[in-house]
């Protein structure tokens, strides 16, 4: 499975580009909204689950990143978006650092290696720091998500 399996260029958003992302719970707000079309849930139903993760101990894994994810019996299919945050925000990060990007999975809860899998992957496509430098960089979401795919087919 690629991510671009469970992400498309409609579920990533460029803060800045008449999106306001100020703060986690922004974030995590935002993933909601680009989230629960793909999984048939509403918006509050995918902040609320991503929130309640969050609770539990942050999902900033440092350098920058953050994959707020869940999982829950009424999804029948995982789904990911992005928000890329060029500022920075606080995360409450395992490093203190600002998160740039917010990369989050919704699934179902019966498919608990599937969600791992996928989160592994993220995880080894943002471990590079050139990888995360352009996407940051990125100017609109079709270059985010070809950035994305291109990076993550070579895994």
């Amino acid at each position: 499975m690629r991510l671009t399996d469970i992400l498309s260029e409609q579920r990533i958003v460029l803060a800045g580009n008449g999106v306001s992302v100020r703060d986690k719970h922004a974030s995590l707000r935002q993933l909601g909204q680009l989230i629960a079309p793909a999984v048939a849930l509403d918006e509050s139903t995918v902040y609320g689950l991503l929130l309640e993760r969050e609770n539990l101990q942050s999902t900033g894994i440092g350098d920058g990143v953050a994959i707020p994810h869940a999982s829950t019996d009424e999804a029948t299919v995982q789904a990911a978006a992005l928000v890329i945050c060029p500022e920075g925000i606080d995360f409450g990060a395992i490093d203190s650092a600002p998160v740039n990007i917010v990369f989050g999975v919704i699934g179902p809860r019966r498919a608990t290696g599937e969600h791992l899998k996928t989160l592994a992957r993220i995880s080894r496509l943002l471990r590079d720091a050139s990888t995360r430098n352009r996407l940051i960089g990125c100017v609109d979401a079709r270059s985010a998500y070809s950035l994305i795919s291109t990076q993550d087919a070579a895994y």
